[in-house]
Formats: structure tokens, sequence, C-alpha cells
């Protein structure tokens, strides 16, 4: 059996994509799988170091407010889907799978063209414009969210949920050793607070405006600033008189206070977590639901259809997550979240609710559908 996978530009598109490649070959350990992604792009490094082979397009996204830039990428995107029915006549794939990016634009008609059943998989619950655009050449859509058919043709719709890295669901962890990892104690509330790899000005704005706050009350943070603002963040900290309790530069500790601009060990980060403040990118929020996490959501206004909005507000009608604008982070963020993570009954109330969402095993879930579309071409 052969797989082309295609997708990119972001984490929350490459993630995913990886998952579902780890799931087929679970299912068929002779599979082959080629990726196809965008030169320059992250996927070119990640997927490789995830052990599958990638070839790469010279294509880019249209910029809605540069008119005559996007004539150019319009060129490249015809010569990319010329490059990519070579690909797929080459390959000969059993089943095409777009995970989203415009990337798989090109890949995805490509593969349609040629007879390839296509399946989808659509993370948030504003479909993305590259989705919808492929949605009437697609077998099945896999999706996360209720109310998808605003979108897509029901019938093809298969709610499957959002894959998740699987070691920061390991049952195993040693909770003590996830305190001592960040020279926390566990007999105090901790709050995770994360903005993605790059960090969120919003969110890292409002912890170090309102830092004395925090050590006022008996609560301690683990605090993942982005690598884009974790100088100025360090810097900031430092003016306001805390002492650094190591010669650490990255990352740094403090009284109760864990400072990093990347945290690698998520697992341990979950762990310790009695309340998460973060983005509500749709890896995010599925991992959340997955370990019943209470949240205070802060989507990014600089998405493309608003769709962390719509994520958070999926959760947020179900009494299972909090919202709070970005426009109002820096004021409101962390007051908010330490009059909650002060309330347990609250926490209990939130994590219940959460919980109830989570789908699990869902690239499995995804393998199963594509390996189907084998089974209906029989």
């Amino acid at each position: 059996m052969r797989f082309l996978i295609s997708g990119g530009g972001t984490g929350g598109h490459i993630f995913p994509a990886v998952s579902i490649a780890n799931a087929l070959r679970q299912r068929q350990p002779d599979c082959e799988i080629l990726f196809v992604g965008a030169n320059g792009r992250m996927e070119m490094e990640r997927v490789p170091e995830a052990g599958y082979n990638i070839v790469g397009l010279d294509i880019q996204g249209l910029e809605r407010r540069k008119v005559l830039r996007n004539i150019r990428i319009i060129y490249n995107f015809l010569r990319s889907r010329r490059k990519a029915r070579q690909i797929v006549r080459s390959f000969r794939p059993d089943v095409a799978i777009g995970v989203g990016g415009y990337v798989s634009a090109a890949a995805m008609s490509a593969a349609a063209a040629l007879g390839v059943p296509v399946v989808l998989q659509e993370q948030n619950s504003f479909a993305g414009v590259t989705n919808r655009f492929l949605a009437k050449k697609a077998s099945k859509i896999c999706v996360a969210y209720d109310g998808m058919e605003r979108f897509f043709d029901k019938g093809k719709i298969v709610k499957t949920g959002n894959p998740v890295r699987q070691n920061i669901i390991a049952p195993d962890i040693d909770r003590q050793a996830a305190y001592d990892y960040f020279r926390l104690e566990r007999d105090k509330k901790t709050i995770l607070v994360v903005g993605g790899s790059l960090g969120a000005k919003t969110i890292n704005d409002s912890i170090a405006r309102h830092i004395d706050k925090l050590l006022q009350t008996d609560c301690q943070i683990v605090w993942q600033t982005g690598k884009n603002y974790f100088a100025a963040i360090k810097a900031k900290i430092s003016e306001q008189g805390i002492k650094f309790t190591t010669d650490s530069a990255n990352p740094v500790y403090a009284k109760r206070m864990f400072v990093s601009d990347f945290i690698s060990q998520m697992d341990y980060a979950y762990n310790v977590a009695d309340l998460v403040i973060s983005r509500a990118g749709a890896s995010s929020v599925s991992e959340l639901c997955l370990l019943g996490k209470p949240a205070i959501l802060v989507p990014s206004p600089n998405v493309a259809e608003n769709h962390q909005y719509h994520n958070a507000m999926a959760l947020v009608a179900k009494n299972a997550a909090l919202l709070v604008e970005d426009a109002e982070a820096v004021d409101n963020l962390l007051p908010q979240a330490l009059q909650i993570v002060a309330d347990d009954s609250r926490l209990r109330e939130l994590s219940a609710n959460i919980r109830q969402l989570a789908l699990p095993n869902s690239a499995q879930a995804i393998a199963e559908v594509i390996l189907a579309q084998i089974e209906n071409k029989k």
C-alpha cells in the first residue's frame, strides 16, 4: 500500500500529518508513505526528523492584501500542481491525505484528477480555505467538531477528533519527578502558560505586568514564553527585583517560577498544571480535552478565518473552558486566572466538562477511514 500525505506551513498541520502516518504504519508496517510539502517551510525539516520521505513544491499561500504579488503566487501554484501530478504518477498512491495548508491544495487536486481517492482532515471548528476548496474532490472528511456540515457534505463527514502527541497522555508519569523537573512544590497550585513555539505577546505581557500579584498568592507558574519573547521577559522579571535561583541562561528559575522559551517536557508541564493558559489552536485544544485540564483560552487574532476564536467558543458554549479576548488579555488574563485557580469547585467543573469533549485514538480512527477507501476501490 502507498499513501501520499500533504499539508504543512505550521506545526498545527504537520503534527497531525505525522501522527496519521504513524497510525498507518502501525496498521500496515510494509506500507510506503510519501509527504509533499512546501519548500522553505518547517515540514521540510520536521517530516524527515520523524522518519518519512518528503518532496517539496515551490508554492506559497495567497496574500489577501497584495493583489499584484498574488499573480506570481497563482503562477507558482499552477506550476506546482503540474509537479504534483508528476509526483502522483510516479509514486502511484492508493490514497492521498490532505491535512490543510496551501501545499495540500496542489497535491490533493493532482491526486483527485488522476483518480486517487482523497481523504481530508480538518482540525478546526471553522474549516480552512484549502479544505473548503478541496471538499468536492474528497471521498471522506475527518473532523473534530460538531456542526461541520456548514462547510462539507454531511455524507462525507466522519468525526474522528484531532491526533495529539502520544507522550503527553502517558499514564505512567512520575508526578513528583515532574515537580522536581520544574523545581516547584507539589502542595502549591500551578498555572501553566503556553503561547505556541514562537510565543504570544499579549499573554506574555499580562503575566509580566501582574507577576507581583502572582507572588502575593501561594501559586506557582510554569511559563513558556516562546523564542521571540524570552529575552525581553527575562529582563522584565529582573527589573521587578525577582532574583533567579540558578545561573542557567535558559530556562531560568525563580521563586515559584519556571520560565523558558520552549518546554520540551510537555508531559511534565501538563501533569503539574492545575490551570492552563493557552492559545486555541486545534492541537492544543484537543490535548486539553484529552487531559481534562481546566483552561483559559486566548484566541490569536492573527489566524485565517479567526478559527481559534471558533475553536474556543466550541468549548465555552459547553462550559468547558473560559475565553479572554486577545485585546483584553494584558489587563485581565492573569487576574482572572488567579481567581479561577483558587476556586477548587470551578476547577473540578471545568475539568469534568472539557474531558467529556475528548476524542481519544483519533489518529487510529483516521487511519481506519483511509484504509476503508482502499477496500471501497476493490
